[in-house]
C-alpha cells in the first residue's frame, strides 16, 4: 500500500502530463505483479464494489475520532469528500502494517459476506495501521469511489514506456471484461498470443467536435462525410465461429442483441466491424428513446425484440479475414466494408452511408436536417485517417446539430459534490401550466466557477423550504435549457422528459412570467423543433 499511496503522492503533486507518465511509468517497473494489476484495473475505471456502506463508515469514524456523528456530517459538506473527512478526523497511526494494495483490496472484497460486527473490527483495524494518505485510499477504495486524475491513455503510455511494448498493442490487450480475479498482470500485458482472447474488442477511435465551421478543415475533397446516428456505438465481432457484441464503455452485451447472434454463419471469421447499434423497422431509424427500453436489460422478451428491433448501421471496418485494418486509411477501410457487406448482407446490418459533396456549404442543408433521419448531426472523417486509439485532433469531427433549448424557471436547489460540495450546482427547472409552475428536467452543468458562486450566494439568501439537501427558492431565475431530445415520459409529472439537459444561459433579461409553457414543449415533442 506504501508503494502506491507514493504513486497516488507524486500524481496528485504534478498537473503535467510527462511527470503522470514519469510516476506511473516508474511504478509499474518496480512494483508486484498483483499491486501493478490492480493499479490497471482501478485506472481503468474496474473498482472493487462498496461492500461497507457510507452510513457505516461516518458511524465508525465520528466513534473513532471521538467527535459526535452531527459535527462530522457538519465537517462533511465543508471536506467535499467522504474519504478525506474520514481521514482527516482519525486520530494517528497506532500500528504498522506490510499489506500490499492487493492485500488490502482483497480484504474490502471478503467484507461482501461479513456481518456488521466483522465488518466494524477489520475497517478500524486498517484505520489504525494505514497513515493519513493511505487512509484516504483505503476509504476510497471501500466506498467504491476511487478515482484518480490519469486518464486511461496516459496509464497506457506509462505501461508502454514501462514494458517496451507498443502503446496500441498495450491499449488492445486492456479492452475486454477482464477482472484481477480472472487473470494475471504476465497474461494480461505481457503475452503476445493473439488467440488468447477471442471476443476482445478494439480501442475505440473518438471525435473531436467542430469549433467553427468546417471551412477551415481544408479541401473538401478530402474529407467523407456521414450521419451520427443515435444509438449505442459497438463493435460486432467474429472470431472462432462465435459473435460478441460490445459497448463502447467496454461492456460485452452479445445476450442483449440477439440479432446479432446469428452473423457468425454470414461474415467471414476475422471479421469486426464498428458501428451504431440503432432500433430499426422499415428501414428507418425508430429513436434513441425506443432504444432506452432496452438499455441496461440482462434479457430481451419476445415483446421487446418485436417492439424495439435493432441493427447495426456500420461505418468502419476494424478486422478483415482476421487482417488488423486499423493503419489503413478510411477511405480504404469503406471500400472493403462497401464490398463485405454488399457480398454478405444479413438483416441486422446495414451501411451507413456517405454524403455526396463537392463544396463544404451543401452539408449545411444535410446538418441543419439532421432530426429528420433521427441523427444528431454529421461526421467528419479525413479520407487518409487511421483508426486510432481514442481522440486525435485533426482526423475525425462530430458536428452536431444545435440543441433544442427552452427557457424554464429555477425551483430547486442542491449542492454538489468534490470540489463544489459548498456550492449550489444542481438545480431543477419547471415551465408553466396555467398559473403554476411544472417542474420540467434537472441540470448541473453549464455555468462558469463565477457563476455558480453567484447562484449559490443568492440561493442562501432565499431559501424558502428545506427537504434534507434540497433547498425550495423563490421563483425568479429564468435560465435557457440545452437539451439534445425531447420524449413522452410517464415517470414524471410534467409527461416529457429532456435527453442531456444542461444549462446554456442564465437569462437575466427575461421575467419569470415569460419562461416557456409546458404547451410548448408538448408542441415541441409533437413537431421535435424548439418551440418560438
Amino acid at each position: 500500500m506504501k508503494s502506491f499511496a507514493e504513486l497516488f503522492t507524486r500524481l496528485d503533486q504534478t498537473t503535467k502530463t510527462n511527470a503522470k507518465v514519469d510516476a506511473l511509468a516508474d511504478y509499474f517497473r518496480t512494483s508486484e505483479d498483483a499491486d501493478k494489476l490492480w493499479t490497471i484495473a482501478l485506472l481503468s475505471h474496474r473498482r472493487p464494489r462498496r461492500t461497507v456502506t457510507t452510513t457505516l463508515l461516518r458511524q465508525w469514524a465520528a466513534e473513532a475520532g471521538n467527535i459526535p456523528l452531527w459535527l462530522f456530517e457538519e465537517a462533511y459538506p465543508v471536506v467535499g469528500d467522504l474519504a478525506e473527512t474520514i481521514a482527516l478526523i482519525l486520530p494517528p497511526q497506532t500500528e504498522a502494517s506490510s499489506a500490499s494494495l492487493a492485500d488490502w483490496i482483497t480484504m474490502i472484497v471478503e467484507l461482501r459476506d461479513a456481518d456488521e460486527a466483522q465488518k466494524k473490527r477489520q475497517v478500524l483495524t486498517a484505520w489504525r495501521q494505514l497513515d493519513r494518505v493511505e487512509r484516504f485510499l483505503f476509504n476510497k477504495l471501500i466506498t467504491g469511489g476511487f478515482r484518480i486524475g490519469v486518464s486511461q491513455k496516459l496509464m497506457t503510455r506509462a505501461l508502454a514506456s514501462a514494458t517496451g511494448i507498443e502503446e496500441t498493442v498495450i491499449a488492445h490487450r486492456l479492452m475486454g471484461n477482464w477482472t484481477p480475479d480472472k487473470t494475471t498482470y504476465a497474461d494480461l500485458i505481457l503475452s503476445d498470443d493473439p488467440l488468447e482472447n477471442l471476443s476482445r474488442p478494439y480501442p475505440f477511435c473518438l471525435a473531436y467536435a467542430l469549433e467553427g465551421e468546417p471551412a477551415g478543415l481544408g479541401d473538401p475533397q478530402d474529407w467523407h462525410a456521414e450521419r451520427k446516428w443515435d444509438g449505442i456505438r459497438g463493435q460486432v465481432i467474429v472470431r472462432g465461429g462465435e459473435v460478441f457484441v460490445w459497448s463502447r464503455g467496454e461492456e460485452l452485451v452479445t445476450d442483449r442483441f440477439p440479432e446479432f447472434s446469428g452473423l457468425h454463419e454470414v461474415l467471414p471469421d476475422g471479421t469486426v466491424l464498428d458501428g451504431e447499434i440503432l432500433p430499426w423497422r422499415d428501414e428507418t431509424p425508430l429513436g434513441f428513446q425506443v432504444l432506452q427500453t432496452r438499455i441496461g436489460r440482462k434479457t430481451v422478451s419476445k415483446k421487446l425484440l418485436t417492439d424495439a428491433p435493432v441493427i447495426l448501421k456500420a461505418y468502419d471496418l476494424l478486422e478483415h479475414g482476421g487482417t488488423d485494418m486499423r493503419a489503413r486509411p478510411f477511405a480504404e477501410r469503406r471500400a472493403h466494408l462497401e464490398q463485405l457487406l454488399q457480398n454478405h448482407a444479413a438483416s441486422a446490418l446495414r451501411l451507413s452511408p456517405l454524403l455526396t459533396f463537392e463544396e463544404w456549404q451543401e452539408l449545411d442543408l444535410e446538418r441543419d436536417s439532421s432530426r429528420d433521419h433521427a441523427s444528431e448531426g454529421l461526421m467528419l472523417k479525413r479520407s487518409d485517417s487511421v483508426y486510432h486509439t481514442g481522440r486525435r485532433k485533426g482526423d475525425w469531427f462530430k458536428w452536431k446539430v444545435d440543441p433544442m433549448t427552452v427557457d424554464a424557471v429555477m425551483i430547486y436547489a442542491q449542492r454538489g459534490h468534490g470540489r463544489r460540495a459548498n456550492l449550489f450546482t444542481d438545480f431543477t427547472f419547471a415551465v408553466w401550466q396555467a398559473s403554476r409552475l411544472v417542474p420540467v428536467t434537472k441540470a448541473y452543468s453549464g455555468l462558469t466557477d463565477a457563476e455558480f458562486n453567484e447562484i449559490t450566494a443568492w440561493v442562501r439568501r432565499n431559501t424558502v423550504e428545506r427537504f434534507g439537501p434540497v433547498r425550495s427558492v423563490k421563483p425568479h431565475h429564468v435560465f435557457e435549457i440545452a437539451f439534445e431530445g425531447i420524449q413522452k415520459s410517464t415517470r414524471h409529472k410534467s409527461g416529457i422528459a429532456l435527453r442531456f439537459p444542461r444549462m446554456h444561459r442564465w437569462r437575466r433579461d427575461k421575467p419569470i412570467e415569460e419562461a416557456n409553457t409546458l404547451e410548448d414543449l408538448h408542441a415541441l415533442l409533437m413537431a421535435e423543433g424548439p418551440p418560438a
